[in-house]
């Protein structure tokens, strides 16, 4: 039987740290603190940035709920990232994506700085985590490495495999990867015959952002599958693809008429030696590495 990665009970371990780091520093009257940005009203968007506010709130960190309307204009973020990156009680800035239209979502994340960039997105942390030096690193990326590496799953010598190649995702997990001694080989969809390359991954990090397009055929046995993936699936058709006979699943998509699942086909779950689960597998550590990233960058800025 394949190994699940419980992504939960790692997430509930790095915040508990977390807080033990932020009562540490505040015996040296510092309180780390993140501001939140989060323009308009996307239902989903107020969901997931409404639990990063109440996390800090959890864990002891000030947060800061900005909510400028989706009437906004370039310069008006821009000049409140300005302000955000003179405030001394903010320690992070977090900008929920996507933008509206008229906003140029680049020329904001730019503005942004790099001391203050949690989300690890500001060009300057990117050339960091280049270069090996220190920098803030994107929180899926980083949750990536922290599940591998406290479930025992070694990671030097292996040939990890990454398919995606965002700027988020994809080449910061190569990345990272690549410092932990791993051989990475990055592919994406103009890839010639993937399954080939995938087959000889000992870790394959799925990140492309197509519902199960990583199948059975694709995998090597006993290889980690890391399953970045959250698409959600509404027609009965696509259920029965991937979860036919699944009772629980079943039951859910009766309830709510649509259920998650992420880029590697769950059939391929059987032949791998260990897998994250979508969901309860790298989705909660992004928040929890948000939280660690606004206390990093909190010592950091206090050269601590």
């Amino acid at each position: 039987m394949p190994r699940i990665l419980d992504g939960v009970a790692i997430a509930k371990a790095i915040k508990q740290e977390v807080a033990e780091e932020v009562k540490a520093l505040a015996a040296k009257g510092i309180r780390p603190g993140l501001a939140a940005v989060l323009v308009g009203h996307a239902p989903a968007s107020e969901i997931y940035v409404r639990s990063k506010v109440q996390t800090c709130a959890d864990l002891g960190i000030f947060s800061e709920l900005i909510t400028p309307p989706d009437t906004v204009i370039t310069e008006e973020m821009l000049d409140l990232v300005a302000s955000l990156n003179d405030r001394d009680d903010i320690d992070g800035i977090l900008i929920q994506l996507p933008l509206p239209p008229q906003v140029d979502t680049k020329a904001l994340l730019d503005a942004v700085s790099p001391s203050k960039d949690v989300d690890g997105f500001h060009p300057v942390n990117a050339g960091r985590l280049q270069a090996g030096r220190p920098a803030l690193a994107p929180c899926t990326p980083a949750g990536i490495i922290e599940i591998l590496k406290r479930s025992g799953i070694p990671i030097a010598g292996q040939h990890a495999v990454v398919v995606g190649r965002s700027d988020i995702v994809g080449k910061p997990a190569a990345m990272l990867l690549l410092h932990q001694n791993a051989t990475v080989t990055i592919c994406h969809s103009k890839t010639r015959d993937l399954g080939a390359v995938t087959r000889q991954a000992d870790i394959l990090v799925a990140a492309i952002g197509r519902p199960g397009f990583i199948t059975r055929e694709m995998v090597k046995p006993g290889a980690t599958l890391i399953d970045v993936g959250i698409n959600r699936i509404t027609t009965r058709e696509e259920f029965d693809r991937y979860f036919a006979g699944n009772a629980n699943r079943e039951a859910s998509f009766a309830k709510r008429g649509s259920t998650i699942v992420g880029d590697v086909d769950p059939k391929a779950f059987e032949l791998a030696g260990a897998y994250t689960p979508v969901p309860g597998g790298v989705g909660p550590l992004t928040i929890a590495m948000l939280m660690a990233n606004t206390v990093r960058a909190a010592k950091l800025r206090r050269g601590l």
